[in-house]
């Protein structure tokens, strides 16, 4: 049974983040289209959706643990399908900017519930390789996303959100039919039962160690990968095809390594050690952008942050579900949040940054991460020890 509703995550999480990727390479060209859209309106059209997953993560996820899982889901994949389609019926800039913000809030109920059915099912010291294969299924659908996207954008710049929208739908379907429960009812929480946390409170908690971990790691990447495509363009003339080449690369070896390595090196290493290997590949990777001056280095640079990023989320996510003294909807929602506050401070300070210098981005999130790594193996023996182990 275990490995059955696994194979079903890992298939509503691919198809549900499939839809995702598809709008990837086609959302700024969407948007200027109208010609309405200056760059700060960009900008904030890509945040307003990362804000509304900070918000509401937590809350979708604390809602989890009190109805089930299986509703949030649910709930999340209708919303998909709505909000694409109508964004991509938009012909105005707040008609977009409208379904966005909605679209960041019921998609802030899939992924953090998916989080929290895998720590259902799966005891504390096998849970690294199920958020594995659920890594896995995220990094795939950003491997082939992208592609489906720009093929079909060929026809219609308006059909990579209709594919979207269906690719929702169907997995909706899908989800109803084929989808157990994991959170029983006597397993549930009430208002009387209920631990509340919100992310602040995460970030300075017994668990604030790892929630900043996560924190640190989605700011420095998100800045980095607002400036990557800048700096390779400006300092070595590459286009767009071969930044999406790269970024394939990075993708397989993520996928690769949350599929078929994160159980066996956990299993033979432990989740701290495999978490701060991680955090080291994602150090070098930063300075290693700096040493590289052709396609395949720079591909090869990226494959050590597609590595240490299997790594890190899965050993992190692992060891917080394993200790936390909540439920594991809300944290679940926590560790979503986290990711989402560093995919909204992220660009924000890596376009200044690279503003100031074209390397300071890249020197910022070696030192930011490196930091975190001296600090996550000094204070690591201070966490709360695992539950149910």
């Amino acid at each position: 049974m275990q490995k059955k509703q696994l194979l079903l995550l890992f298939l509503i999480m691919f198809l549900m983040m499939l839809g995702f990727g598809i709008i990837i390479p086609i959302l700024p060209f969407f948007v200027t289209k109208i010609g309405q859209a200056d760059p700060f309106q960009l900008g904030l059209l890509s945040a307003s959706y990362n804000i509304m997953q900070f918000l509401f993560s937590p809350i979708w996820g604390r809602l989890s643990d009190r109805v089930g899982r299986k509703p949030l889901i649910l709930l999340a994949l209708i919303g998909f399908a709505v909000t694409f389609a109508m964004f991509g019926l938009s012909d105005s800039y707040y008609e977009m900017l409208t379904w966005r913000i909605l679209g960041g809030i019921v998609s802030a109920a899939g992924i953090p519930t998916v989080t929290a059915m895998v720590a259902d099912i799966f005891p504390p010291n096998e849970r690294a390789k199920g958020m594995g294969i659920i890594g896995a299924a995220v990094g795939m659908s950003f491997v082939f996303g992208p592609v489906i996207g720009g093929l079909l954008s060929k026809i219609s710049l308006s059909y990579p959100f209709y594919a979207s929208a269906f690719v929702a739908l169907i997995t909706f379907v899908y989800a109803i039919t084929a989808l157990p429960e994991s959170l029983p009812p006597e397993k549930r929480l009430n208002n009387a039962t209920e631990r509340r946390g919100n992310p602040i409170s995460a970030l300075t908690g017994s668990l604030g160690l790892m929630y900043n971990v996560l924190l640190v790691v989605s700011l420095a990447f998100a800045g980095m990968e607002t400036t990557f495509a800048l700096y390779i363009f400006d300092q070595f003339g590459m286009n767009s095809e071969q930044l999406g080449y790269m970024f394939l690369v990075m993708g397989i070896i993520g996928a690769v390594v949350q599929a078929g390595m994160i159980g066996k090196l956990v299993k033979r290493y432990g989740e701290p050690a495999i978490l701060a290997v991680g955090m080291l590949f994602y150090t070098i990777g930063f300075i290693a952008v700096l040493t590289s001056d052709n396609f395949w280095s720079f591909a090869l640079t990226l494959s050590l942050f597609g590595a240490g990023q299997g790594m890190i989320r899965t050993t992190a996510t692992a060891m917080i579900t394993q200790r936390t003294q909540l439920g594991q909807g809300v944290t679940s929602g926590n560790m979503s949040a986290m990711d989402s506050l560093g995919r909204i401070v992220g660009p924000i300070i890596g376009g200044a940054l690279y503003g100031f210098h074209y390397t300071m981005p890249f020197w910022f999130g070696a030192l930011l991460v490196g930091l975190m790594l001296a600090l996550f193996l000094s204070r690591r023996s201070y966490l709360p020890k695992p539950t149910g182990m």
